[in-house]
């Protein structure tokens, strides 16, 4: 990209008159109204955050409803979603809903949850709801769960690997108290309200959206379909994804 002269050279001057105490990088100068008055540069700061606002576009956002024992929903996990996300979590939103094909049964005081692959999985699912609810770097933990031979034995030392501040009992009082329950009632209702009705795990919605096309690019070509989707400026690692398309009937198609 070409520099704008004019615009330097205003950044020179103002720069040049500024005290040592005022901004000196036009991020500064532009950090806040009134930094951007003592610089003398209104104008120009208006302009440079107008452009990036229309450059940054919306992330495209991905539900996936999913049960933690279940192989083909591991697979998808480690193989698919985490590198994906990995590479574009700029632009991608990730919401994990462990659930799928699991039962919920009302009760006197607690809800009572069947799943599908037994009770351990009913508590993997537990546990990664309730780690969804506790920390950031959630993903990462269920990502070192679901990609270890035993997922429920490995939850305690991602945890601590990745989560050291959060105590294994701390978690597991949200896993077997009310908190969790409640949580997991939560991903129930989630679950059992999309529409069309999930049919197999994992069940993938793209901004909000369900179509057997999206479902089946997200299953199997999750990368180039979010590089695809996304409105903003692509990042690098996209490379070419996107530009290549052909129109059928007046729709966008992909064709690599």
């Amino acid at each position: 990209m070409k520099a704008d002269l004019p615009f330097m050279l205003t950044l020179i001057v103002h720069f040049s008159s500024l005290s040592s105490s005022r901004p000196y990088t036009l991020a500064q100068c532009c950090s806040s109204l009134n930094s951007a008055v003592q610089c003398g540069m209104l104008k120009q700061c208006l302009h440079t955050n107008l452009t990036n606002f229309h450059q940054a576009g919306e992330p495209v956002h991905l539900d996936v409803y999913y049960e933690s024992l279940c192989p083909d929903c591991i697979l998808y996990l480690t193989q698919v979603l985490y590198p994906t996300w990995v590479l574009l979590q700029d632009i991608l939103c990730v919401r994990l809903v462990p659930f799928g094909n699991a039962q919920e049964i009302p009760s006197e005081r607690k809800y009572i949850f069947k799943c599908q692959h037994g009770e351990q999985e009913c508590l993997g699912n537990m546990i990664q709801t309730c780690l969804l609810n506790m920390t950031d770097n959630a993903f990462l933990i269920i990502f070192c769960m679901e990609a270890s031979t035993d997922v429920i034995a490995a939850a305690k030392s991602c945890v601590h690997l990745y989560c050291p501040k959060l105590s294994w009992e701390r978690l597991m009082s949200c896993v077997d108290g009310d908190v969790g329950n409640q949580l997991m009632h939560q991903n129930a209702l989630r679950t059992n309200s999309l529409d069309p009705p999930h049919q197999f795990v994992p069940w993938l919605t793209i901004n909000w959206g369900e179509t057997d096309d999206l479902q089946k690019k997200a299953t199997t070509s999750l990368f180039p379909l979010i590089c695809s989707m996304y409105k903003g400026i692509k990042p690098v690692v996209c490379g070419n994804v996107g530009l290549k398309h052909r129109r059928s009937n007046g729709a966008l198609q992909l064709v690599g």
